[in-house]
């Protein structure tokens, strides 16, 4: 967000002030709002872009053969996918295992919060990707 941007509302405030015709005051809110939206729109139309270009990159990426291009969200999510399996189903269910047999010890432990960051991170793209199937909007 531009500095000025965060100007905007103290900047209102002093129209009051510095302005004494009410018109004139209220068309120099009005020329300040409209700074304000098409600063706005600037930077909407910014990230817009910024979104296709990486989409388009997303797109090659996808296309190369080479699985080491076009491979690696798959691999991520497979790690990913076989660090929760570990963490959540076969830890516990090990350490109950030699835990009945008599046996203790512990297992290595890892930071599932790191794990947890990455992995919301591609549901989220994931879950974007199926709205946009569902709505057939990408091919």
């Amino acid at each position: 967000m531009p500095i000025w941007t965060a100007l905007i509302p103290a900047i209102s405030a002093l129209l009051d002030k510095l302005i004494p015709d009410p018109a004139a005051r209220e068309n120099a809110r009005l020329a300040l709002t409209q700074a304000e939206n098409t600063a706005a729109l600037q930077q909407f139309q910014l990230a817009v872009q910024a979104d296709a270009a990486q989409t388009e990159i997303d797109r090659q990426e996808a296309q190369s053969p080479s699985l080491f291009v076009a491979g690696w969200r798959p691999f991520i999510g497979w790690v990913c996918g076989v660090a929760f399996a570990y963490h959540f189903i076969a830890q516990p269910l090990i350490t109950y295992v030699m835990a009945a047999c008599g046996h203790s010890f512990a297992l290595p432990a890892f930071d599932i919060q790191e794990l947890s960051t990455v992995l919301m991170g591609m549901l989220g793209l994931g879950g974007l990707r199926t709205i946009e199937k569902i709505k057939n909007v990408a091919q």
